[in-house]
């Protein structure tokens, strides 16, 4: 089996000469540039790459990455990284994650597929669970704490991960793969290569998988996910010039689970009711039961009250629904000897939800004297949704009913990002390269019904919507934004003296965000009141209450000029010297500016300004064919930090600026191979970050956060992972040690009515995962295989995903570690 997938790799290494370390078709024709192709030291050491750039760069083959769970996330697979942190909330890679990169979050990190831009357009949020299938990934690479030139994202102050499909092979293939595992998993997954099949080298594949399980935790709900893949390639020439079109289609239906507050005071139980719930203390306490329940009949001529039995509310019966698609062109062009023209459009699809319930009423509301249908935000513990008519078929008007209300959101997006190359002699190179990126986000809170089991009747409540007495569709949102990206940007390489080669880059982009509300923002944190737009409701409440912001149109406008310049020194002919220099920029996400409408459009409240980062790298790298180690410090000056957490209750984003953050740390890694069946990596990280001023949470109330460190981000890091193969079987075993992470940027203990629930940071973990492969060839069976995967081996209780806070005072939700998990799997390939 080791032949397949090598075998695979070769195809894919003449398809794209040399190391494919980059994100866009022109990033990699640039770096291509300076790359030995076929050194083995360019091919790294078991699918761990220390490619030979001025950034601090590291990357992940299809051979280490297919020892991984067959499935997993990529986000999981980076996390034996250095500098990498990501909590998986499942075993499988299907229910989500969190994700931080030298301690920046996922909306800080850029993230892309064959170049491609994954962030959302709104809130630069990443989902680990609609990620590529790994069996097509060639590589990913992680950039840390920079970015390509050409990168068309509004959210690279942090890092960039970069993963890119296989190309497809000349030779026809297949391959299978099947697994199960705990929690009732099954996973199929079928790729077919074409082969070349046109006398110019015309070649293709096609891929689908599928996967379910139950909910790992609450002992309710399910996942399945399906995932369709296709790529056709045309080879133009033997220059290395080319045209490939990809689609890609993936389908999530899961719960939530394990998302519990992070408390261990008594009284309580463990569970995601913020009231009653608390994090586990044993490990047989993380398997939980949420209660079943069923709702309540309606009675005619009662007013009968869905809030009192609370049935479908709990965390465990909402849904987390998406369908996300994309296709996607690259190409490469060579114009004349020297100039080279890259091109690389896109189209992307996005419908997904997430969110719980409300109590909506079947009569009206009162405001000012006035009668209203409508939503108005207000406590969970109250109807919000004012229907004025019977929504629960008992025929009376005088009922409270649970109903389905998710944060929906469909986009869809374009994008280009186009470079030509100018070789000006062997020693000097030039590139200027245009991106583009147009989103328009759909943002809406329609209403749908509940089943008698408190699950919602439809996963998307937006095509089948409950509607109010005058037939209009109610809705706890209404907007609709642009997010526009117009960038140009430059860079130039030179060698000097066979031993020094220089990049100077430059970008210049030129962000629009036109947003439409169609709301009232009654409150700073983005309460709101909506109507039907153009309806008598709207009209009449905005006439009677001139104060409150009402329905309206902002463009905001971001542009700045971006530097970067590295150096990368040969000291000898395996030990490099390399240094980084680059500047970040995150426009505010369209949360936050719509948080800011409450402010009249002239106030300074109502303009936040863009988060920025001067990042600096220097390090050391050594390589050769069995020895490859690098070690680089860092630091980073975060400006106007804008620091966010979800509330789950209120279903709305809370925003904090922290002002200037300095940011610095230690990475480093090494791979040594002595014989080629045995192989050891081992990979550390140490992070420090100092808030410079406190933050006023009120007029009353500072946080004292002067000289503390960002919460949810671990001190350190390390871990590795020891490899050895003899006659067909393979055994490798990785740990992950994740050091503590502070719960709040005041690095206090939590209080909760004078009494402490929780200390100051959560405490350090170590996960040991093992996987072993066990090839048939020698009973006649060449490219079958049997493979185990067991996660978390000594089934460790620890704290998972944590979004930290900025007071004290509040109690976070954090996801319950990941148990051990055992899957099997068959893997079939001719």
């Amino acid at each position: 089996m080791k032949q397949f997938l090598m075998g695979s790799a070769a195809v894919i290494a003449v398809a794209i000469p040399g190391a494919a370390f980059a994100q866009s078709t022109g990033s990699i024709d640039f770096d291509n540039q300076i790359v030995v192709t076929g050194a083995k030291t360019d091919a790294g050491i078991s699918g761990v790459i220390l490619p030979d750039t001025s950034r601090a760069k590291a990357v992940l083959g299809a051979e280490f990455i297919q020892a991984q769970t067959p499935g997993q996330t990529i986000n999981e697979v980076i996390n034996q990284l250095p500098g990498v942190s990501f909590q998986n909330n499942d075993p499988f890679g299907s229910a989500g994650g969190t994700l931080t990169i030298r301690g920046f979050d996922d909306s800080r990190i850029s993230q892309t597929f064959d170049g491609l831009p994954l962030n959302d357009t709104g809130g630069y949020a990443l989902y680990s669970n609609q990620q590529l299938d790994p069996e097509i990934i060639d590589q990913v690479n992680v950039n840390l704490g920079s970015t390509d030139v050409d990168s068309p994202t509004a959210a690279a102050t942090g890092s960039t991960v970069n993963y890119r499909s296989i190309t497809p092979s000349e030779d026809f293939s297949a391959k299978m793969v099947a697994s199960v595992g705990d929690f009732s998993f099954f996973r199929l997954f079928g790729l077919v290569q074409t082969g070349s099949f046109t006398k110019w080298g015309t070649r293709a594949f096609i891929s689908a998988s599928r996967a379910s399980n139950d909910a790992i935790y609450g002992g309710i709900g399910s996942i399945d996910k399906q995932q369709y893949n296709a790529k056709i390639y045309q080879p133009i020439g033997s220059n290395g010039d080319f045209i490939s079109l990809a689609g890609h289609w993936n389908e999530n239906r899961n719960n939530f689970f394990g998302s519990v507050p992070l408390r261990v005071d008594g009284g309580r139980t463990v569970g995601s009711s913020s009231t009653t719930g608390r994090f586990p203390l044993t490990k047989d306490e993380r398997f939980y039961e949420t209660a079943r329940c069923l709702t309540a009949t309606p009675r005619a001529g009662v007013a009968d009250v869905d809030g009192s039995t609370s049935c479908g509310s709990d965390f465990e019966y909402r849904w987390n629904p998406s369908n996300t698609g994309n296709i996607r062109i690259n190409s490469r062009f060579t114009l004349t000897d020297g100039l080279v023209l890259t091109v690389d459009p896109s189209f992307q699809y996005t419908k997904a939800n997430g969110g719980g319930t409300s109590l909506a009423s079947e009569s009206t509301t009162t405001i000012g004297g006035m009668r209203y249908t409508g939503f108005i935000q207000g406590s969970s513990s109250v109807a919000q949704y004012f229907f004025g008519r019977d929504i629960n078929g008992d025929g009376d008007m005088l009922d409270t009913v649970r109903v389905h209300t998710p944060s929906q959101t469909q986009t869809n997006r374009y994008g280009l990002i186009s470079s030509l190359r100018y070789d000006i002699d062997q020693n000097n190179t030039v590139r200027l390269a245009y991106s583009y990126d147009r989103g328009r986000h759909r943002q809406t809170g329609e209403a749908g019904y509940l089943t008698n089991n408190g699950f919602g009747a439809d996963y998307f409540p937006v095509d089948n919507p409950i509607l109010d007495v005058n037939g209009a569709t109610l809705q706890k949102r209404n907007r609709l934004s642009y997010a526009i990206l117009h960038q140009v940007s430059g860079e130039y390489r030179g060698k000097f003296m066979d031993a020094l080669t220089v990049t100077l880059g430059l970008r210049a982009p030129f962000f629009k965000r036109d947003l439409n509300n169609y709301c009232f923002t009654s409150t700073a944190s983005g309460n709101l009141r909506c109507f039907e737009p153009g309806s008598t409701a709207e009209t009449a409440f905005g006439t009677a209450n001139p104060a409150i912001q009402g329905p309206q149109q902002r463009v905001f406008k971001y542009d700045k000029l971006l530097p970067s310049a590295g150096f990368v020194f040969n000291a000898t002919g395996a030990v490099d010297v390399f240094g980084n220099y680059s500047k970040g920029l995150q426009v505010p996400g369209t949360d936050n500016l719509y948080q800011t409408f409450f402010y009249v459009a002239s106030d300074d409240r109502a303009n936040p300004q863009p988060e920025t980062t001067d990042n600096f790298d220097l390090g050391v790298r050594y390589r050769s064919s069995t020895l490859q180690a690098q070690l680089s410090g860092w630091y980073t000056i975060y400006s106007d930090r804008l620091a966010s957490a979800y509330d789950r209750e209120l279903d709305t984003t809370i925003y904090r600026n922290l002002g200037r953050v300095d940011k610095y740390g230690v990475d480093g890694s090494i791979t040594y191979q002595p014989i080629p069946e045995f192989m050891i990596y081992a990979f550390g990280s140490y992070l420090k970050s100092k808030i410079k001023d406190n933050v006023e949470l009120s007029a009353t109330t500072v946080a004292q956060t002067a000289g503390k460190r960002e919460s949810g981000a671990p001190v350190y890091t390390f871990g590795g992972r020891m490899q050895g193969e003899i006659e067909g079987f393979r055994l490798g075993v990785q740990a992950k040690r994740t050091g503590p992470r502070y719960v709040n940027d005041q690095n206090l203990p939590v209080i909760i009515s004078g009494a402490q629930v929780y200390g100051a940071k959560v405490p350090a973990f170590t996960v040991v995962d093992i996987d072993a492969r066990y090839s048939l060839e020698k009973f006649g069976a060449p490219g079958v295989a049997l493979q185990l995967n067991v996660t978390n081996l000594f089934d460790k209780l620890y704290v998972g995903g944590l979004d930290g806070t900025l007071s004290n005072t509040s109690v976070s939700f954090a996801q319950i570690g990941a148990p051990r998990t055992f899957i099997g799997s068959l893997v079939v390939g001719f």
